[in-house]
């Protein structure tokens, strides 16, 4: 069964916002299949909707998707046809319109990939912030540098990081070094000076940067003395950023321009090593923090330089703190323009749509307001719910808000009159807003209201259509049906085999059709209210016996034992229409078991739980009836019990089913304010049952329980 023919007022809604809705909406069944989706869907998941429908909604998941009782979001991913992974932000509701389930996917693998690398800068800010502080802190020059390797070292997680100086000659030395407990120090051995070529120093001057991932591979690019050390220290990855020393004076000339000081080192002894962006940033922003830290070991006692330098650092500051501001400016700009846009969705929306908080007073309204009930969104902002809609109203709908603002999900109808001053018939639902941060704090809810006047109309012009044909049909069946009886009698004269074949299939075929003919009376008679149940207290087993008896003479030429077991307890229920209800559960059992097989026919009583586990006290009576027959695949056992249902429409015209059997017993028990299910094996059989309320005896005097 779809979804409209199950909850049409609930497919009304979601119509009306699926596509209007900023997400990816998909809606499954009780298995698990997509029985509608919204064009984001389609687009997100990068299929059509008709190959997403019918489709299992776990298929398009990378890993498993939790089935949890609420609502809250998780993260998901989901591979498109054309291989792209994409990190969604997942909602799943379950129970939404009885066994539908509702999920609601939103794209942030850019929000994800631009959180990460937030991620990435907010660390590289704070340990950068760290080793500048700790050089700074420091006032030798070779406390500098060991604190500046030993602290890449622990941030890079290296195997060795050193600082390799060029000297003025043109020859170049290590002179601090930090290494892991495994990795053979340099500086442990006499370490004569290299040369330290033109060339090179010319590019590293120019700001070059070598970042090696794998030095194999670019060996026959190096020099050979190079290789060499490579070899040597067994280097397999490096990452080489040139320290610039800016050498100023007094009056902020620059003596040395962009002179290589020297070189910070980077090894990997272990493995190759793919170097990050960051990674690679963060090593030049330290080397330039080596380079002033230089700068001011030698240049401390010029005042004049610190106090340009603590100036720079502060209009930087006022940069980032202008930017702060303009960056929240913009926020609050665009969060203006999504209110915007949000309200003209709302108010192109063929509903009422309202934001009530937890004191009962209005905080949104949408147009539909104005044009439907004449109330401005503008002047019943803030006012309570009774002031609005008057004490009487209001009296009508407090049991739903209160149920609403206890954080359920409320759907109801109402009669409301409308600015036309004609009456409407509206759908209601609540929708409780919950903080889950403020221990599932309820704050209010959103009011979805619908008009379903004309559905209403054209339901009522469809049953009383079917009431006049139904009605102008039975007279002239009945005629037919008795002609064909008198027929078959012989009495006007003997017919031809044939002829005798042809009248007995005119006669079955014609006794269906009264039958059904009665049955949509009986249905439409029900529905309407027309009908009033005659309630008493009635012996169970009385029914059940009166129902056995009558369905005998069926159950023998079916060749099919009836047994049904003794009980002793009353039920409130009217005694013709459960009789009724038992004969036609016993007869789809007789007709659709095997020959020599049993139906069972057997009542009992009922002792539910609290949620502590302690039983109350007992309140209602099952009824079961139990068949050995085919069964009826689980997909179908809840649309047995709707119009024309049927599990084998040819079988069951063969044994002159109408489909309206099951859709009367189920009209019949709601209207005991019981309830009627049923439990199928293929193979091996069903079992129908149905509940009835219990009486006691008190005093003399029967009570309902």
């Amino acid at each position: 069964m779809d979804v409209e023919g199950q909850f049409p007022i609930e497919k009304l809604l979601f119509q009306a916002i699926l596509e209007h809705s900023f997400d990816a909406i998909l809606i499954a069944d009780s298995q698990n299949r997509l029985v509608e989706v919204n064009l984001l869907a389609c687009n997100l998941l990068g299929f059509t909707r008709d190959e997403l429908i019918g489709q299992s909604m776990f298929n398009f998941f990378i890993g498993s998707l939790e089935e949890k009782e609420d609502a809250n979001s998780e993260e998901v991913q989901v591979k498109s046809p054309n291989g792209q992974i994409k990190t969604l932000e997942c909602r799943l509701i379950k129970n939404l319109l009885s066994n539908y389930k509702l999920l609601i996917l939103r794209d942030v693998t850019k929000l994800k990939l631009a959180s990460e690398e937030l991620h990435h800068q907010n660390q590289r800010v704070k340990l950068f912030s760290e080793v500048t502080l700790k050089i700074s802190q420091s006032l030798q020059l070779k406390e500098i540098l060991q604190t500046a390797v030993t602290e890449v070292q622990r941030i890079l997680k290296a195997d060795r990081v050193l600082i390799y100086q060029v000297l003025s000659n043109g020859t170049g030395v290590t002179i601090s070094e930090a290494v892991l407990p495994n990795v053979p120090p340099i500086l442990a051995i006499e370490f004569p000076e290299e040369v330290f070529p033109e060339e090179y120093r010319e590019l590293y001057a120019g700001g070059r940067v070598q970042a090696i991932s794998d030095v194999h591979s670019i060996k026959a690019d190096l020099t050979e003395c190079l290789v060499e050390f490579m070899d040597e220290w067994m280097v397999k990855a490096k990452l080489v950023v040139p320290i610039i020393q800016n050498l100023k004076s007094v009056t902020d000339e620059i003596k040395v321009p962009n002179q290589p000081w020297g070189l910070l080192i980077a090894h990997q002894c272990q493995t190759t090593r793919q170097w990050k962006d960051f990674e690679l940033e963060m090593m030049q922003q330290l080397a330039a923090q080596i380079g002033i830290a230089l700068s001011q070991a030698e240049l401390r006692e010029n005042l004049e330089g610190l106090v340009t330098e603590r100036t720079t650092k502060l209009r930087q500051a006022n940069t980032s703190l202008q930017q702060e501001i303009n960056d929240r400016r913009s926020a609050e700009v665009a969060l203006r323009r999504s209110e915007e846009k949000l309200r003209l969705i709302a108010n192109g929306l063929p509903v009422l749509i309202a934001y009530v908080d937890k004191q009962q007073c209005y905080r949104f309204n949408n147009k539909a307001y104005q044009t439907w009930l004449g109330l401005s969104p503008t002047k019943i902002y803030g006012s309570h719910l009774q002031e609005v809609h008057g004490k009487q109203e209001y009296h009508k709908i407090q049991e739903y808000i209160e149920m609403a603002l206890s954080g359920k999900m409320v759907t109801y109808e109402n009669e409301t009159t409308f600015q036309d001053d004609n009456l409407h018939t509206v759908n209601v639902s609540y929708i409780p807003h919950i903080d889950q941060q403020e221990k599932d704090t309820v704050k209010g809810f959103f009011s979805l209201i619908s008009d379903i006047s004309d559905r209403i109309a054209i339901e009522r012009m469809k049953d009383e259509f079917i009431s006049v044909v139904s009605h102008e049909l039975r007279t002239p069946l009945t005629s037919i049906h008795s002609s064909l009886k008198i027929l078959a009698t012989g009495k006007l004269g003997n017919l031809s085999t044939k002829g005798q074949r042809m009248l007995r299939i005119a006669d079955e075929q014609t006794d269906r059709l009264v039958r059904l003919v009665n049955n949509v009376l009986d249905l439409q008679r029900i529905q309407s209210g027309k009908v009033k149940m005659n309630k008493k207290g009635c012996q169970a087993m009385e029914l059940m016996i009166e129902a056995c008896q009558t369905m005998q003479g069926i159950a023998q030429e079916y060749e099919v034992n009836l047994f049904s077991k003794s009980v002793a307890f009353e039920v409130w229920a009217d005694r013709d229409y459960i009789v009724q209800t038992l004969t036609n559960l016993l007869s789809n059992a007789i007709k659709f078991s095997p020959p020599n097989s049993t139906v069972f026919l057997s009542a009992k009583m009922e002792s539910p739980q609290d949620s502590n586990g302690r039983e109350k006290q007992i309140s209602y009576v099952t009824f079961e009836v139990k068949d050995e027959g085919q069964g009826i695949p689980v997909d179908r056992l809840e649309t047995i019990f709707e119009r024309f249902q049927q599990v084998d429409s040819s079988d069951s015209r063969k044994k002159g089913g109408t489909g309206l059997g099951l859709t009367i017993c189920r009209q019949i028990i709601e209207e005991h304010g019981g309830k009627i299910w049923a439990e199928s094996c293929l193979g091996k059989g069903s079992t129908f049952y149905f509940t009835l309320p219990l009486v006691i005896e008190e005093s003399g005097g029967y009570y309902e329980r």
